[in-house]
């Protein structure tokens, strides 16, 4: 799994814990309901650290949270 699939995990699995469907998330977080769904659907392969910001705000989370799990902390890094 590379770090756009391990976002989109771990964006699923908060919506899970808290009981936020991704349009609740998009209120909670000012973000765009179109944005959110791109994430989600892979249209948005990169979405930015402003974004994941946002998001974390909407979950009421930091960003080390965020990515504070072993999907995370497994990564192997990509070479471009």
């Amino acid at each position: 799994m590379g770090i756009y699939e391990v976002t989109v995990k771990r964006i699923r699995e908060l919506c899970k814990e808290r009981g936020i469907t991704p349009n609740g998330l998009s209120y909670a977080a000012g973000v765009s309901q179109s944005t959110i769904k791109s994430i989600l659907n892979g249209e948005s392969v990169n979405p930015g650290i402003a974004t994941i910001k946002k998001l974390c705000d909407g979950f009421d989370i930091t960003i080390g949270e965020f990515f504070n799990t072993e999907e995370f902390n497994s990564l192997e890094q990509e070479l471009e």
